[in-house]
């Protein structure tokens, strides 16, 4: 059974940064997209970035791009979502993500099998 477990949110100031992690087990051999959302109050779940479980190409929303970083350490099997230059709308609960096995083409944004359980983070002075 494939897991997904955030950490790494909290509040922080705008123009900041912050990194979240999602610890990761249950792949196997297979491959698998893995990305990141968010969903803010009132507003429909977003997906801003992904890539594969192997590493390969990524993939991002208009509205993280050049700001956000996603990366993974398979050694660790971790995948992380490295936020910069932080805006009050950031503010959202994040979730990490993933589908599979598929065979792998551009990692997409919609339509994943498996959810974390979530992590807030408030962008706020």
């Amino acid at each position: 059974q494939l897991q997904l477990v955030e950490s790494g949110g909290g509040l922080v100031q705008p123009g900041g940064s912050l990194r979240l992690s999602c610890a990761t087990s249950g792949f196997g051999s297979g491959v698998y997209g893995i990305g990141w959302f968010r969903q803010a109050p009132g507003k429909e779940r977003e997906g801003i970035s992904c890539m594969y479980n192997f590493g390969g190409t990524t993939n991002y929303a208009d509205s993280v791009k050049g700001r956000f970083t996603i990366s993974r350490d398979n050694a660790n099997n971790t995948l992380y979502l490295q936020m910069n230059s932080l805006k009050p709308e950031d503010t959202a609960v994040y979730y990490c993500a993933a589908y599979g096995p598929v065979v792998p083409t551009k990692c997409r944004l919609i339509r994943y099998d498996y959810w974390g359980q979530g992590t807030q983070v408030t962008v706020s002075s």
